[in-house]
Parts: structure tokens; C-alpha cells; sequence
């Protein structure tokens, strides 16, 4: 681990990226260009501290997971992230349909989505980055680490995350959920770790077991869905689907479906917008 290298690197990259490229509104009492290092917190999902440490060559080697959220607060490129770890003494991820990192290019279409809330999904369903608005809509996805990455393994095996849509809605949810993975097993074709995945699902879930014996296959695309925001309630939205050309990624975009759900949208940005400059930034490590 090259620690000054790497604390330099850091320094650097936080000073280039101009808050409006992350969503942050600059202020009239701003005195930096770049990013400060309790907004690459927030951003990251880590703690103030551990920034500092990093920044000034004293913290622990990090993860590839903190190496990761770095990547995506920072908005590196795949060569920068690369660097990033290497300094680090890590290996980079071998390759993008597999790494757990989003592109780069899809993190930049985050970015200019701007108050649209959208997020970046692996053709398993694991969230691998969520712009602001995403992230107060939603929560944070980004964190989970095993089977609970994917999305429909939380969904068969964890009622709490069933509990965030409406409930008429939840049988159509699961249907798609499971069409979507048959779709993306079968483009694995020989892939045994996808197999594993639901062989484990079908022995935790007898719901799951009896959906993936009706044998439904049906790539995600657009869809409507209710979520129940414990903020501000009910919101419908309208969920666009762009997939990369290997399908081995793809951008979520959602955007309300009515003139009701704008609205809470509006109230839910303006409360994300109070929290931030109040300083509720810092989380822990992950």
C-alpha cells in the first residue's frame, strides 16, 4: 500500500470534481472548488474521519468495498479507479459485469439526472451506486454484502423489504423479480455461481420455489410501482430501464407518475436539502 500516493491521489481527484457535478449546491460562502471531505463522506457512505485519515497517509489499508464507494463518490474513470486500486494494494476487479463497481459512464448519467432519482443495478439485482435523490427516495442499497446484495433474494427472505411497496402490488413484484433473474440465468448460461444463488433462494423461500417452477422469463424494461416513503408517504413512479450492451448493467431511472407524487417528490428533496446543511453527514465505516 503506497499511503502517500495514495492520500495525494485523493486530495487531487476531491479538489477536480465541482460539487454541481455531484448534486451539491456551491453557496455563496463556498471557498472551494472541489468537494469537501465531509461531502466525499456523505458520498462514500463512511465517516468524516476515516477521509481525513485517508487523506493524510494514517488510516488502515482499505477495503475493495471502501475502495469501491470511493470510485463512485469520486466519479473516477475505469483507469483512475484502477489506480486507485492498485495504491491501495489491492488488484483491480477482473471485470465490470462481475466487479460490483458501476461503469463509469453510468455514473455520470447520475449525476446529470440531477433531482430524477435513479440508480445503477447488475443483471442480478444488486445496486452498485444511487444518486442523492435515489438514496432519499429509497435508502441506501449500496451496502449489503453476501446474497442480501441482490434484491430479489432480500425481497423472498426479508418481509421488512416487501413492507416499502403496497401490498397489492407485492404479487406482481415477485413475479417480475423472478422472471428477471430466469432472463438473466439464462444469458449466464454455465454460470455456477448463478446457480448456487438460486438453489439457495429456492431452498429459503417456498414462495420463490413455486414462482421459478412456473418458469417465467422476462427481462426488465419499464414498470410502475407504488413505494411507501416513511417521510412522505405514498409515491407511484414510473420505472425506465437502460441496459448496457452486454445486459450486464443497467440504469434505473424512476420518475413520479402523477401530479401527487411530484409533489412529495418536491417536499422529499427539500428535507433531503434541510439535512444536508444541518451536517448530518457522517455515517460509519462500512
Amino acid at each position: 500500500m503506497e499511503r502517500d500516493q495514495l492520500a495525494d491521489f485523493l486530495r487531487r481527484r476531491r479538489g477536480a470534481i465541482r460539487p454541481a457535478e455531484v448534486g451539491i449546491a456551491e453557496g455563496p460562502r463556498r471557498r472551494t472548488a472541489g468537494l469537501r471531505r465531509e461531502e466525499v463522506a456523505m458520498l462514500a457512505g463512511m465517516s468524516v474521519d476515516y477521509v481525513v485519515r485517508l487523506e493524510q497517509g494514517r488510516s488502515s489499508q482499505p477495503s475493495p468495498q471502501l475502495l469501491g464507494a470511493l470510485a463512485r463518490a469520486l466519479r473516477l474513470t475505469d483507469d483512475e479507479r484502477d489506480h486507485l486500486f492498485h495504491l491501495a494494494g489491492h488488484q483491480p476487479p477482473p471485470g465490470e459485469s462481475v466487479a460490483g463497481l458501476a461503469r463509469a459512464g453510468l455514473v455520470r448519467m447520475l449525476d446529470l439526472l440531477g433531482d430524477t432519482p435513479a440508480m445503477v443495478v447488475s443483471d442480478l439485482g444488486e445496486v452498485l451506486a444511487q444518486n442523492r435523490m435515489s438514496l432519499l427516495l429509497a435508502g441506501d442499497h449500496t451496502g449489503f454484502s453476501g446474497d442480501r446484495r441482490y434484491l430479489v433474494y432480500r425481497w423472498f427472505t426479508d418481509p421488512a423489504v416487501r413492507a416499502a411497496g403496497a401490498p397489492e402490488e407485492g404479487e406482481h413484484q415477485a413475479r417480475q423479480l423472478v422472471a428477471d433473474l430466469r432472463a438473466a440465468v439464462g444469458r449466464r448460461s454455465g454460470d455456477h455461481a448463478v446457480a448456487r444463488l438460486v438453489g439457495r433462494l429456492r431452498a429459503a423461500s417456498p414462495d420463490f420455489d413455486r414462482l421459478w417452477s412456473e418458469h417465467e422469463v422476462a427481462a426488465r424494461r419499464a414498470d410502475r410501482k407504488t413505494l411507501l416513503n416513511p417521510r412522505v408517504g405514498r409515491l407511484v413512479m414510473d420505472c425506465e430501464t437502460l441496459v448496457t450492451p452486454d445486459h450486464g448493467q443497467l440504469l434505473l431511472v424512476l420518475t413520479p407518475a402523477d401530479a401527487e407524487t411530484r409533489e412529495r417528490l418536491d417536499l422529499l428533496r427539500v428535507l433531503g436539502v434541510e439535512e444536508f446543511t444541518t451536517g448530518g453527514s457522517g455515517t460509519p465505516e462500512r
